[in-house]
């Protein structure tokens, strides 16, 4: 197989690119706001420590599997901004059912597993049967979904808490239940949780079903042209329904690598706002499951360093949300201006094959 190696850098510089627009972008807001900008840039990009390492690990292998869950929906075509909601209602049921212990051990894990993917595609199905019902948007649906969700689940929190604490929580996991962490980082006195199997495991089914499978190879055509998919035979409103239900699935994981191996129990202090991290991720990886990991990669890493700021630099970690915003739309300016370069670049040289081969058959009849 020939590599087109101009295209290749072109790929590879459209990110590279966008990195150093958002560092050019964000120095300027801080000059502007009188920050030290060299302070700043040294104390993100410094060097982690070990534990900062782990902590990176653990939060991508989290974004990671919102960013699938959101990814699944962009390749058919679909806005699924509902991974937030799905997520927190399938966390907060299944830590629920674990703290139940209905079943020993691992059992209990399984079972708390299977009840969040079923909640969190039962809840994304919701949007995607209107969608194909009555034809409402899964933009408008999921971010209505996302506010009940988020009202059910502090009512459900009310019954279900323990009574006489005053942290309103779950009943915690038995510690049998509890996935044991990954000691991979020398020196660390954290452990990297032991669910960041489970992400990497989620990264392949999202490649293998979008590229070694009927199934996907329909979501995949049915993404890029609807109309193209109908008149090939696709049942597009099928397509659109499981395509929910999968994303809703992997959008009931995210929060279970928190859950097993962190807070053990849901409560008002469970993590939020990682469905719409997941969704920037996505973005910045282009739908790929390889460019999804270093996404959330550089997210995790940015979110950890910026944990330092206000100490050493005296400005706010928000700035970091600036940075990862300008990162996202810096990257899809990119690869457009990529894509049209390459387009152009392939017009010349189809030009050129097409003079050459007039100037052959000139000279063939003279």
């Amino acid at each position: 197989m020939k590599i087109d190696i101009r295209s290749l850098v072109m790929t590879l510089t459209a990110p590279l690119l966008a990195l150093v627009f958002a560092v050019l972008v964000t120095s300027i807001i801080l000059f502007a706001a009188g920050d030290p900008v060299w302070t700043v840039w040294s104390t993100i990009f410094s060097e982690p420590r070990p534990r900062n390492i782990v902590n990176i690990i653990n939060s991508s292998s989290v974004l990671y599997l919102s960013a699938l869950a959101a990814a699944v929906g962009f390749r058919m075509g679909l806005f699924n901004i509902g991974v937030d909601g799905q997520y927190r209602l399938a966390a907060f049921v299944a830590a629920y059912v674990a703290g139940q212990a209905w079943l020993p051990g691992a059992l209990n894990v399984l079972l708390a597993v299977v009840t969040a993917m079923l909640v969190g595609a039962m809840w994304a199905g919701i949007a995607g049967i209107l969608r194909v019902t009555r034809g409402v948007s899964e933009v408008i649906s999921t971010i209505m979904l996302n506010a009940i969700a988020t009202a059910l689940v502090a009512y459900l929190l009310r019954q279900v808490a323990m009574p006489g604490s005053n942290n309103i929580t779950t009943t915690p996991i038995p510690e049998s239940s509890r996935v044991p962490g990954i000691p991979l980082v020398p020196d660390a006195h954290n452990e990297v949780y032991g669910f960041v199997l489970l992400a990497l495991l989620a990264g392949f089914f999202y490649w293998a079903l979008l590229n070694r499978t009927r199934f996907g190879f329909d979501l995949r055509a049915t993404g890029m042209s609807e109309s193209a998919a109908v008149a090939s035979g696709i049942n597009v409103k099928r397509m659109v329904v499981y395509s929910m239900l999968i994303s809703g699935a992997i959008a009931g994981l995210v929060g279970m690598p928190l859950l097993f191996g962190d807070s053990y129990s849901y409560g008002v202090t469970f993590q939020p706002g990682l469905g719409f991290a997941g969704i920037a991720v996505a973005l910045l990886g282009r739908n790929h499951p390889i460019g999804i990991a270093i996404g959330a990669l550089l997210f995790a890493f940015l979110n950890e360093q910026s944990n330092a700021l206000q100490l050493q630099a005296g400005v706010s970690d928000e700035i970091v949300k600036i940075i990862q915003g300008v990162i996202v739309l810096s990257v899809v300016i990119a690869y457009e201006v990529v894509r049209r370069a390459n387009n152009a670049a392939e017009q010349r040289k189809v030009a050129q094959q097409l003079a050459q081969a007039r100037a052959d058959a000139a000279e063939e009849v003279v």
